[in-house]
């Protein structure tokens, strides 16, 4: 790597003896950021901002389902884009509403609760399928509900008048380069509030069982 590099990050595999293939594969990183800080960019940044990309530049109103290690970057960024936010958690999840409100979204209740207005672009980062058409009823006519997850549960039946009207249902499975430059051209720009939550790679299970019951906001790193 030569010398200028900076901090750099390999996020898809080992890097081979191809110099031009090492240099595709890698990003440069946000000198703002502590490692710790710039962990969550990488993973749940890069993938929000691919959810939030599939929006389309004329969502302005959109809704986030989970609001954990993606949702609270991709918060920053659409609130910093002077879009109007809703944030949705699971119910009683007062912490994350709380840390919601604190990072500037218009609105953030439960995932029960109907917006207060039609969202133009649904984001779902909780892995739950029943999400899915709860999402559906709360966009407009021609708007998206994107499904950010690698896994879901399963998509519970709905009425073809929810989907009716042109709105579509879209999923993420991978980034693209380009993306991963503008998301981090932006983290280097705002700068974002990353809250991290650091464990010793020997807790990883606690890390998980912390993440699965919702007893942190923002995102867990795991330091080896």
């Amino acid at each position: 790597m030569p010398p200028d590099a900076g901090r750099t990050c390999l996020p898809a595999c080992q890097a081979g003896s191809d110099p031009a293939a090492d240099r595709w594969r890698v990003f440069k990183l946000p000198e703002r950021y502590a490692d710790d800080e710039a962990a969550p960019l990488l993973c749940a940044g890069l993938i929000g901002y691919r959810a939030y990309a599939m929006a389309g530049p004329d969502a302005q109103r959109i809704g986030l389902y989970g609001f954990g290690a993606a949702a609270h970057l991709i918060a920053q960024v659409a609130v910093a884009q002077r879009r109007e936010v809703f944030a949705f958690t699971r119910a009683g999840d007062d912490a994350a509403q709380a840390l919601a409100r604190s990072l500037g979204v218009a609105w953030a209740g439960s995932s029960d609760d109907a917006p207060p207005a039609e969202l133009d672009a649904a984001l779902l980062f909780a892995p739950v399928g029943a999400l899915v058409p709860t999402a559906l009823r709360a966009v407009r006519k021609g708007g998206t509900v994107v499904c950010a997850g690698i896994h879901m549960s399963d998509i519970p039946s709905f009425p073809y008048a929810w989907l009716w009207g042109e709105r579509r249902i879209v999923s993420v499975a991978n980034l693209t380069r380009q993306d991963g430059l503008d998301f981090l051209r932006i983290a280097a720009e705002l700068p974002l509030q990353v809250h991290a939550h650091r464990y010793a790679l020997a807790r990883a299970n606690e890390a998980l069982d912390d993440l699965r019951h919702g007893r942190f906001g923002g995102a867990a790193v795991l330091v080896c």
